[in-house]
């Protein structure tokens, strides 16, 4: 499964850099394949440790913000690995 979330700090004012640094430093540290964009970041694994991460990454910014807002979204696929780079492959082959 892929899961693309975004984590954002409330009430902490404009620049929320820091905040979002301490998401994305606990999926890197989680281990599973991820990406980050401007926009999501990207996490490939088993449903227990997708979930498992996004909490952990909301715990994180939850600990230093007063509210934090979560878009989360979901492919979910059994049996598919390598999504990440897989699908993006495809749509550039496509664009060839």
């Amino acid at each position: 499964m892929i899961v693309a979330f975004s984590v954002t700090p409330l009430g902490v004012g404009e620049d929320v850099g820091e905040y979002v640094a301490d998401a994305v430093r606990v999926v890197r540290e989680s281990g599973l394949p991820n990406r980050t964009d401007a926009m999501f970041t990207s996490v490939e694994g088993e449903w227990e440790e997708c979930m498992e991460v996004v909490r952990r990454a909301v715990a994180a910014v939850e600990a230093r913000a007063p509210r934090v807002s979560l878009v989360l979204k979901a492919d979910i696929r059994p049996g598919v690995t390598d999504g990440l780079t897989s699908k993006v492959a495809t749509v550039e082959r496509h664009l060839g």
